[in-house]
């Protein structure tokens, strides 16, 4: 008679993985008898792994199927079995109803609640088996309030507070603050903006009435006018929640917000700045779920992407990302710090301020406030035996001196820098007071990009290019190649646009390279040599997206100047 086998601890699986080393399993199991937690729920909290990485390890731990439920579309009569107050209080979701076999297949973030599972039988009637699969708590929660709309949705609130006299002296009381519709107002508009996937929320105080408009997609969207009369208890409320001071209303303030919406951490950068009609106030949503995007999936060729880990691969050097404000340059900085990222690395970073924290990696604000700025904070880090180290801007002489100056010592140096192109950074460089001799043979690399947006997949139609279009994508008059067009639909808001891509160019800086630099060449010698290595600048990846049908050619025109083509 065969042994049963014993199941799997979780602990052991995530080491066995390598997901967790043995000194990481010992920290969770202490923290775990501190808090009382599941040691899945620890191991997560403490950023060793990431819930989905967890519930896919919990379903192999468990032998059960698990499911992502961030790529799932519901059928909205299926919801109508499960009320939201069930769904919510058991974290359940239903995904799906084999008639035939009579089989209701649900999502739970605990397969083994037993008494989960007989109250929605009791609920959905007798002669129906329930199958439950494993599914994270937080897309579980994202799920329930995506897909059965908010509790208290804004028209609601409005409603409440046109019809009623709400009680604008507990705005920062310590009572029961959901009493209060004003409180519930301004967390239903954050929460959303982060629905909706907005980047900012903006409130505007005109002479009459106050304008609310989210950024979606690098574009404002007016969403709401609100009276004038709500914004001074709206204003006070965003300022108590964010740490500025509500008797200051004639200098700006900065401050910043962390919340969880939708079962997961979401921060906001708050900025206020008096104008002629009040206090405008204008949030940074910092969504850490969308903050890191593997290096695989931000779109490049494959062999810029090849050619993207060779340059990581270099021990020492700077590598340099270009692009205007909101242009991704943080979120490919990101990519490339996870890419790396491991116990045998030290990797510091000197942000203004830090927008998504990551594991593993030591992170300082740099600010107006504080005492530090990037130079003095590069020249501190530098004793602290770090092998590679993050810069947010290059902004003045002193901080480009001290980058390089790091580089030459041994270090990887990753930093952004505000220029128009990738080749662009060069002579930024050189106008700052860098040397060309020490210029040439110090950078790795330069990285150009730009976001646009993506074409909305349920409602773009594809068209035939006109003689300008043709020549734009360089396409022969008789090509049959299809490009696509916007058109609007309620999956996009009738934008026709849907999440945003990245547009790259990657300058490799090799010998050649460095010798036109070190000799101050001029723009036009090294972008012929570029071309002449492989070079692609934007343009020519913006128009590959064109063509791939990620995109439409008013779209990249937008963000890119193509006229050149034309010549």
């Amino acid at each position: 008679m065969s042994a049963v086998p014993r199941p799997r601890r979780l602990g052991d699986l995530l080491v066995e993985k390598g997901l967790l080393t043995q000194d990481q399993l010992q920290v969770a199991l202490t923290e775990q008898k501190r808090r009382g937690l599941k040691l899945g729920q620890v191991v997560v909290a403490l950023g060793f792994v990431t819930e989905a990485i967890m519930r896919d390890v919990l379903g192999e731990a468990l032998g059960q199927e698990s499911v992502d439920l961030s790529k799932m579309v519901l059928d909205s009569d299926l919801l109508k079995l499960i009320p939201r107050d069930v769904a919510r209080r058991y974290r359940i979701l239903p995904l799906s109803l084999d008639r035939a076999k009579r089989r209701l297949t649900v999502a739970m973030a605990d397969t083994f609640n037993v008494v989960a599972i007989d109250q929605l039988a009791a609920q959905i009637g007798e002669g129906i088996h329930i199958q439950p699969v494993l599914a994270a708590e937080s897309e579980i929660e994202n799920a329930i309030n995506q897909f059965y709309g908010f509790d208290l949705s804004v028209e609601g609130i409005l409603q409440e507070i046109e019809t009623g006299e709400a009680d604008y002296s507990n705005l920062q009381g310590d009572s029961d603050e959901y009493s209060q519709p004003m409180v519930r107002l301004v967390d239903a508009l954050l929460a959303d903006a982060v629905k909706r996937g907005a980047s900012d929320v903006h409130f505007e105080p005109e002479a009459g009435f106050l304008r609310v408009r989210y950024r979606i997609d690098g574009v404002l969207r007016q969403v709401r006018s609100l009276h004038s009369n709500y914004w001074s208890a709206m204003a006070v409320r965003l300022k108590v929640m964010s740490g500025m001071n509500i008797a200051e209303t004639r200098a700006p303030q900065d401050g910043r917000i962390s919340l969880t919406l939708f079962g997961r951490p979401v921060d906001f950068r708050v900025s206020a700045q008096p104008t002629t009609h009040g206090e405008n106030i204008v949030l940074r949503i910092l969504d850490r779920q969308k903050g890191i995007v593997a290096l695989d999936e931000l779109g490049l060729r494959d062999d810029a992407l090849t050619s993207l880990k060779l340059m990581l691969a270099r021990p020492e050097g700077v590598l340099l990302v270009t692009g205007p404000t909101g242009s991704g340059k943080t979120t490919t900085l990101y990519s490339m710090l996870n890419y790396i990222n491991n116990e045998s690395v030290n990797i510091m970073t000197l942000e203004d301020p830090v927008e998504y924290p990551m594991a593993m990696i030591r992170q300082t604000s740099v600010g107006q406030h504080g005492k530090l700025d990037f130079a003095s904070g590069i020249r501190s880090m530098l004793r602290q035996d770090p092998d590679v180290i993050l810069v947010g801007e290059i902004r003045d002489e002193d901080t480009a001196d001290m980058a390089l100056r790091a580089a030459m010592t041994g270090h990887q140096v990753f930093s952004t820098v505000h220029t128009n192109s990738a080749i662009g950074a060069i002579p930024r460089l050189l106008d700052l007071g860098i040397v060309p001799d020490i210029l040439a043979g110090n950078i790795i690399g330069i990285i150009g990009q730009r976001l646009i947006r993506r074409l909305c997949s349920s409602c773009k139609t594809e068209a035939r290019p006109n003689d300008m279009e043709r020549r734009l994508l360089g396409l022969g008059a008789g090509s049959a190649a299809p490009i696509f067009r916007a058109t609007g639909c309620e999956a996009c808001g009738h934008t026709g646009y849907r999440g945003r891509l990245a547009v790259m160019e990657l300058l490799w800086m090799d010998s050649d390279m460095d010798e036109l630099v070190a000799r101050r060449a001029t723009r036009r010698e090294i972008t012929e040599m570029a071309l002449h290595k492989g070079f692609r600048p934007l343009a020519e990846d913006g128009l590959r997206r064109i063509l791939d049908g990620s995109t439409t050619l008013e779209e990249v025109s937008r963000v890119i100047d193509l006229t050149s083509r034309l010549h």
